[in-house]
């Protein structure tokens, strides 16, 4: 059973902002196979369900991104799930906005929510999907930006960026991660 954990921050002001992007992923995952949400469990929302690649389990920390690693240890230690099962989805500013770049391991790159994973889990290999949002212009703090939304001329690719990632979720259910990363790494 894989589990799919999407990052961003809880709160309807944080609903369409650039650091909830992965959160926006799960949901669309969610929205395509039927899935409910809502379950609070492990400091998270957990929807469970069965996809034609097989179960999986939708999480959605409510730790806020900078403890995000808190619900991945609760989710982890409660169910005794195994990290080669996990898939992060998460923003990425070194990845242009409509891009995601999928790993198995590294550092967080400065990403605030997989630092706290790494330092819950112990450790930097675990499967994940980065989903590009750019950089900001010069003079804009990165804080500002993470928590602004997609500007209007962004839409198109950011639809293309979360069908994107829930093709490479669904491909992975019954392929290795190496082979999702050989097919959607482009």
């Amino acid at each position: 059973m894989k589990w799919i954990v999407g990052l961003g921050n809880p709160g309807k002001q944080y609903e369409k902002t650039r650091h909830n992007i992965g959160f926006m992923a799960v949901d669309e995952l969610a929205r395509r196979h039927g899935i409910e949400i809502k379950q609070s469990k492990c400091k998270a929302l957990i929807g469970e369900g069965v996809l034609p690649g097989g179960k999986v389990v939708l999480i959605k920390p409510m730790t806020f991104m900078n403890l995000s690693g808190e619900a991945v240890r609760a989710y982890m230690d409660y169910y005794k799930a195994s990290l080669e099962d996990m898939i992060v989805v998460y923003d990425d500013l070194d990845t242009e906005i409509g891009r995601n770049r999928l790993r198995y391991q590294g550092s967080s790159g400065g990403h605030n929510g997989i630092k706290s994973i790494i330092q819950h889990t112990g450790t930097q290999v675990f499967n994940r999907i980065r989903m590009g949002i750019s950089r900001p212009e010069p003079g804009y703090a990165v804080v500002d930006y993470v928590l602004s939304g997609f500007a209007k001329k962004d839409q198109p690719l950011l639809q293309q960026s979360i069908e994107a990632a829930c093709d490479a979720l669904e491909y992975s259910l019954d392929h290795t991660f190496e082979q999702t990363m050989a097919k959607f790494n482009v």
